[in-house]
């Protein structure tokens, strides 16, 4: 099964776009969960975000330079079911 991941309310009003700055994991790479996808960076901070499930990073859906809102699909996971 696939799953979109897509970028959560980061809780913060006056956020209202970030920048990925990186991918963490690469297309092909099993990844657990909590461990991190990419880096995302706003005007004030840089975070990372974790995988919300265990799986196979399947397709990265943004690029590095890219700006995302909350809910912008990222990349998708192959999850066994």
């Amino acid at each position: 099964m696939r799953i979109e991941v897509t970028l959560p309310d980061l809780g913060e009003d006056s956020v209202q776009a970030v920048t990925v700055s990186g991918w963490l994991a690469k297309p092909g790479q099993a990844v657990r969960e909590g461990d991190d996808l990419l880096e995302l960076t706003t005007d004030k901070a840089a975070f990372t975000l974790p995988s919300p499930r265990p799986g196979t990073l399947a397709q990265t859906l943004v690029n590095e330079g890219d700006k995302i809102r909350v809910g912008d699909a990222l990349c998708v996971l192959e999850i066994q079911e």
